[in-house]
């Protein structure tokens, strides 16, 4: 048997037990290699309802074995994405999670870049959700960045969401209509409001409760909003980058990450 039937048998593998487990609780699935080699082997198959992550910055971070050219980098991307979009399910979502390019001073919001992406491939944009925290880098040459970007696309216009699930605590949770047939009654949604698309939430650093060795960490609160609302239970949530491994102690749906070798990531292997 060749090399490459042995890798494509056990892909399908893979993938027969990723649907089997995707109503089970469990240790999360990990494939310990690169995530095109992964893609590379398992059938194209729709299974994953939401494919939430944080690609590398490109800006050399520890975790980044090289710097490449920005063209190089989101070509590299694209060839990912196209080989993700099968995967995913009809009623599907993906959140790409990114910052800003830096050269020489000079910084690239990434978000742009890639919108052009996921355009070209069919995906449709319903939020360019801003992430605002308090902490990062300083600056004596241009204002402090404070904020990232979440792309969240869908596969299609029947997609799911959940807004109940993400709801918080209203600004005027006692105000009443003053006026009309509803005069007298809280105006308000009685589980809260929408959360927008503008999200207060810290992130992870220094002494921070959540705080792993991971240089670049996704805080708790993020993930957790977006997969209560764009999966329901039994979905499977696939991070081709691994982000999210620091935060299986809070497993809400089934999750399947992938990633390469890095000094931050656990030694596992299925």
């Amino acid at each position: 048997m060749s090399q490459n039937t042995t890798k494509r048998a056990r892909g399908v593998k893979l993938t027969d037990r990723l649907i089997a487990r995707n109503m089970r609780f469990d240790t999360p699935l990990i494939w310990k290699g690169k995530v095109e080699d992964f893609l590379e082997v398992i059938p194209r198959t729709p299974v994953f309802k939401l494919i939430v992550t944080s690609p590398p910055y490109n800006i050399g971070k520890r975790y980044e074995k090289e710097t490449k050219r920005l063209d190089e980098y989101l070509a590299t991307h694209r060839r990912v994405i196209q080989d993700l979009i099968p995967r995913l399910q009809p009623t599907g979502s993906v959140c790409w999670q990114v910052g800003t390019f830096v050269s020489n001073g000079e910084i690239l919001p990434l978000d742009f870049e890639f919108h052009q992406i996921f355009r070209e491939l069919g995906l449709r944009l319903r939020n360019r959700i801003i992430w605002r925290f308090g902490h990062g880098l300083h600056s004596r040459r241009r204002f402090r960045g404070r904020y990232e970007v979440i792309l969240w696309y869908t596969k299609s216009n029947d997609y799911t969401f959940n807004l109940d699930a993400v709801r918080i605590p209203s600004k005027y949770p006692g105000k009443r209509s003053y006026k009309g047939k509803k005069k007298g009654a809280y105006s308000g949604h009685p589980l809260g409001k929408n959360p927008e698309d503008v999200w207060d939430i810290p992130n992870v650093k220094g002494n921070h409760v959540e705080k792993t060795d991971h240089p670049c960490q996704f805080p708790v609160g993020l993930i957790e909003r977006l997969v209560l609302a764009l999966t329901n239970p039994g979905d499977i949530v696939f991070d081709p980058y691994a982000e999210l491994l620091q935060y299986q102690q809070f497993r809400l749906r089934s999750h399947q990450p992938v990633e390469q070798d890095s000094p931050h990531k656990p030694n596992q292997q299925n």
